[in-house]
């Protein structure tokens, strides 16, 4: 007979010390109101409203990438509400990982929980090139896009998340500010040569199925175009991993995740429609630097270009300082609970897991050193986000359906179907995901594989039974033994 996976065993930790262990692996509460989630959910994002986005206007154009931009907003929209619900059931460093940890049993929690780790892992990883890109286009103390650039990033920022959450949030909430003030002072600028009829200029490829001028490559190329369209809003679904460091979760959590959604969705109209408008779809839509490119055109660089261009590294430095500090926390719940060894959930004296900091950031330092390919290693870490996102939303679907009666402090407006729309798009971007770059999406796959393997032969037996996540779901089980009996 087949195991039942949401009754798999779990564990306690060597010995009898349950209190000890934990002791040993806790981080400090109360340290973020709902201002420094907000800003934590909007710097996960920002540096993808000045490079990234405009690479699907090559896959669907103006019209395929507005559709895929539209549909990809509702699908965030509709997770982030119901990661807003679930936050408050559980609000612990697990995130994801510990909503479907209950609802779809241990695999499932491991599965979702290694999804957002390649996420964030690899995000960082990513980023950190495109930031060496930017010093060296900037000529900033004659550094190029190189190794140390990158260990100078990893070990500066790295060092400011041991220092302390606080310290870390309130670094990234300053840095964000200004990102957004530049990206506003940029529509402003772009919009003075704003003109519609440049919005759908990319050549027509007439043998594509429903091709013409707003629909470029055909009616298969806004499906080409959600990844990009993710760009806009990739991330903001870390917010969560923050709850057990909150100030009230319970209030602060659904609050900064709905502000956070709107802050960004006004921020991808402002910046799609400014940038496209200014010099036209054809123009921005391979450039490294787009927002730059629409304000230049084919002039030299004006005072508002350099601006922007200075800003662009702000939105970089605030997406790869929030991403480290995700990567970090997701870690640390996976490791606390056994999932992965327990000695990376271990935290400082000022509550810092920092072997969770730092062995990421290793890992990261390495791959953007020895590849330097940023947008490749992109593409895994939004592979692992759809996985994520599919299975969350389908955990609040389940739990819905299965624990009607659970304390829900906060409630998803439209309840499963609101999680049903957000688990249908998410698959749907998942399978986009190879229409962009199978090559990227094969390499995740074979993350996913070594790391089941390791689950499935070693650490599923070794589960830490006083985690809190792991003490929700034994709760459930707890009160589905004593209905059956």
């Amino acid at each position: 007979m087949a195991e039942d996976l949401s009754t798999a065993p779990a564990s306690p930790p060597v010995g009898d010390a349950d209190a000890e262990y934990l002791q040993r692996r806790t981080l400090r509460r109360g340290s973020a109101g709902w201002l420094l989630l907000t800003g934590l959910g909007v710097a996960y994002v920002v540096s993808g409203d000045y490079s990234g986005w405009n690479v699907g206007l090559s896959k669907g154009g103006f019209g395929g990438l507005a559709v895929a931009t539209v549909l990809m907003g509702a699908m965030y929209a509709c997770l982030v509400f119901s990661l807003a619900e679930l936050s408050t059931i559980l609000p612990t460093a697990g995130g994801g990982y510990g909503f479907a940890r209950r609802a779809l049993g241990p695999w499932g929690g491991f599965l979702t929980g290694t999804a957002i780790l390649i996420e964030y892992v690899l995000a960082p990883a990513a980023i950190v090139i495109f930031i060496g890109d930017y010093v060296e286009s900037l000529g900033l103390f004659g550094l190029t896009s190189s190794w140390p650039v990158y260990l100078g990033c990893f070990v500066i920022f790295i060092g400011v998340h041991l220092w302390g959450v606080g310290e870390a949030l309130r670094f990234s909430l300053i840095v964000t500010a200004v990102a957004v003030a530049a990206l506003l002072i940029f529509a402003v600028g772009a919009l003075t040569d704003f003109d519609a009829g440049s919005l759908d200029n990319i050549p027509v490829d007439h043998s594509a199925f429903g091709a013409g001028s707003w629909l470029p490559f055909g009616v298969l190329g806004i499906w080409a175009a959600f990844p990009f369209g993710m760009w806009f809003f990739l991330g903001v679904e870390g917010v969560p991993l923050a709850a057990e460091e909150a100030k009230d979760p319970v209030r602060s959590m659904p609050r900064a995740l709905a502000i956070s959604m709107g802050i960004l969705a006004l921020l991808a109209l402002v910046t799609f429609l400014a940038a496209t408008g200014a010099q036209g779809a054809d123009a921005v839509k391979s450039a490294g630097n787009p927002l730059v490119v629409a304000l230049e055109g084919d002039g030299g660089p004006t005072a508002l270009s350099r601006f922007v261009n200075y800003a662009g590294l702000a939105g970089l430095v605030a997406s790869f300082f929030s991403l480290i500090y995700a990567g970090s926390r997701q870690l640390f719940a996976l490791s606390r609970a056994g999932y992965l060894p327990r000695f990376l959930s271990l935290t400082s004296k000022r509550k810092a897991p920092y072997l969770g900091l730092v062995i990421p950031g290793a890992i990261g330092f390495a791959l953007a050193a020895a590849t330097g390919n940023g947008a490749r290693m992109l593409n895994v870490a939004v592979f692992g986000a759809t996985i994520s996102y599919a299975l969350m939303a389908l955990s609040h679907i389940v739990l819905r359906r299965r624990e009607p009666g659970l304390e829900r402090p906060y409630r998803t407006p439209g309840g499963v179907l609101t999680s049903s729309v957000a688990f249908v798009l998410a698959l749907s971007a998942l399978v986009a995901t190879f229409l962009v770059d199978i090559d990227a999406a094969l390499i995740a796959l074979a993350v996913y594989a070594v790391a089941l393997a390791y689950f499935a032969f070693y650490s599923r037996h070794r589960l830490v039974a006083s985690a809190p996540e792991e003490e929700f779901a034994a709760l459930a089980e707890a009160e589905a033994e004593l209905t059956r009996d």
